[in-house]
């Protein structure tokens, strides 16, 4: 028997409650706050700390082999000339897997091997990192290798030519073609920083890495991957000798870089909504906004709270995962997420590290999601989200979130490599001890503080959403129109889901008719 939800929503009466901001521990006043908007919802750029050039992190211990080393360069894809995207992270690429003057790449893969030495390179928006391990038996070696990929890198023209075919393939092939999950997220970035140097992809457009040269990258990476704009993180059995080798050798870099990119205010997107479509049998749901919290606000550990609590990436415990796929088996993933994300490719739960960013973003993703089911799967998200600010968390919901991130944030640094990245990342928010931190603001916040710091900084009214879908214009006329959007289930639902139903089916979306743009996936990230 097929059962379906049509009863009018009954709009629950919002509580009245105090705000009640959280105080950062250790008793430290909170940074100051950003200037002010030019405009509800605009979110200027206010610098990041900047450490010396050149500074090193250290994470020494004796009880392990393994030497961890970590390169991160206040680089990224906002560095990218206006009709060059993708040069940053081409120049990263080219540089650690093109080979160095002694050797070609397929000389230097062979090098590593015997060693079972890693070494990759992963470039974002403002920052690009290098990073190494290696038993130490093998470090004098490895330290040549690793070190000559900055200071004498080959810049072989077919590994180029290569390399920027891959890039090529990714955007054509991968981005628009095979993974809507990345497409939907690059597509929110697209909207939510539009005319904004965030804007484009990472790792490039079409037009621009067709119009990138080799000469392009070796000047690129005169400016970009310099003294000044660098961190050196080292960790395991680290002495005084690695440090002086390390700075020693990484001397040779130029002293200096290019100037810093000047990051304009993001204007509001609030209310936009973007459908990108492609021949797929499912739609995948993006939305968001950017905000002017990051990490160090008043209000970060209790949004990061709240968004654990709808969902922490490809974890159990949400409540989307529950409400919208256990309960109603709508998709396969539902997760929220308090600052970028971006999964870590060495444990697919976590960020990655060193995604430091000046100005940041909130982000939910649903995906994937039987098409006739997107836009009601979207209000469910929109329900739930704005059901934070209505009524705080229960007691008992409470203490488990609370339970889960004491222990889950422990997992965030279980690596030399992670702790590094987390070490790095507090330079530049100025949060030394970030995840100890947040470990003592959950034992002093109550259900009524994360509450007062979602109404603050988590109103739905500030989404912007991204589709990828097959029937944009069906989808585009749904969201316009307003109406109800009833769902029929497969299999009987309890009572409990039905009445919740009843709530969605009529919950307000906040996209405006006259901001839902319609681009076919083909012709996305082109130039």
């Amino acid at each position: 028997m097929k059962t379906r939800a049509t009863v009018p929503l009954i709009l629950a009466a919002a509580l009245s409650l105090a705000a009640c901001a959280h105080k950062p521990p250790h008793g430290e006043p909170p940074p100051p706050p950003p200037p002010p908007p030019t405009e509800t919802g605009d979110v200027p750029a206010v610098p990041l700390n900047e450490p010396p050039p050149m500074h090193l992190v250290v994470q020494a211990r004796a009880d392990t082999p393994i030497v961890s080393l970590r390169l991160v360069f206040h680089t990224g894809s906002i560095d990218d000339p206006k009709g060059k995207e993708g040069l940053t992270a081409l120049t990263a690429k080219l540089m650690a897997e093109g080979g160095t003057q002694r050797l070609s790449a397929a000389q230097l893969l062979e090098a590593l091997y015997p060693m079972a030495a890693e070494l990759k390179v992963v470039t974002d928006k403002e920052m690009t990192t290098l990073s190494g391990r290696v038993h130490q038996d093998f470090l004098p070696a490895f330290l040549i290798l690793f070190t000559d990929t900055l200071l004498q890198p080959r810049f072989d023209p077919a590994e180029f030519e290569r390399l920027r075919a891959n890039a090529l393939n990714a955007v054509r092939n991968g981005l628009r073609s095979e993974d809507d999950e990345t497409l939907g997220k690059v597509g929110l970035d697209a909207l939510i920083y539009a005319g904004h140097p965030y804007a484009h992809y990472t790792g490039g457009t079409v037009q621009g890495l067709q119009s990138l040269t080799l000469e392009d990258v070796k000047a690129h990476a005169r400016r970009v991957f310099t003294q000044d704009r660098l961190v050196i993180g080292l960790a395991g059995p680290v002495d005084a000798n690695l440090q002086q080798t390390m700075t020693s050798r990484l001397s040779g870099l130029p002293a200096k870089g290019a100037p810093r990119v000047a990051l304009p205010t993001v204007k509001s997107s609030a209310g936009r909504a973007l459908i990108l479509q492609k021949p797929t049998l499912s739609t995948a749901v993006s939305m968001g906004f950017v905000t002017p919290m990051r990490r160090g606000d008043p209000d970060f550990f209790p949004v990061a709270f709240a968004l654990s609590n709808l969902g922490e990436h490809r974890q159990f415990i949400g409540v989307l995962f529950n409400e919208l796929r256990e309960k109603r088996g709508l998709n396969y993933g539902d997760y929220a997420y308090a600052e970028h994300f971006i999964e870590d490719r060495g444990n697919g739960t976590f960020n990655r590290t060193n995604l430091v960013r000046t100005q940041q973003d909130v982000s939910i993703w649903l995906r994937p999601v039987v098409p006739a089911n997107a836009v009601f799967a979207t209000r469910g998200a929109v329900y739930f989200l704005e059901r934070m600010s209505n009524e705080p968390l229960s007691p008992e919901r409470f203490d488990l979130v609370r339970g889960f991130l004491q222990g889950y944030t422990r997992l965030w640094e279980q690596t030399d490599q992670r702790r590094l990245g987390q070490a790095i990342d507090s330079l530049y928010y100025g949060t030394p001890d970030f995840l100890d931190r947040y470990r003592d603001a959950l034992k002093t916040m109550t259900p009524e503080s994360v509450q007062a710091a979602v109404r603050r900084q988590l109103s739905p009214e500030k989404l912007a959403f991204v589709f990828v879908t097959e029937d944009a214009q069906g989808l585009a006329q749904k969201l316009k129109s307003g109406e109800p959007s009833p769902i029929t289930y497969a299999s009987p639902k309890p009572p409990e889901v039905l009445k919740v139903d009843e709530r969605i089916i009529q919950q307000k979306l906040p996209v405006r008719p006259d901001a839902v743009q319609i681009v076919p996936a083909s012709g996305f990230m082109e130039r």
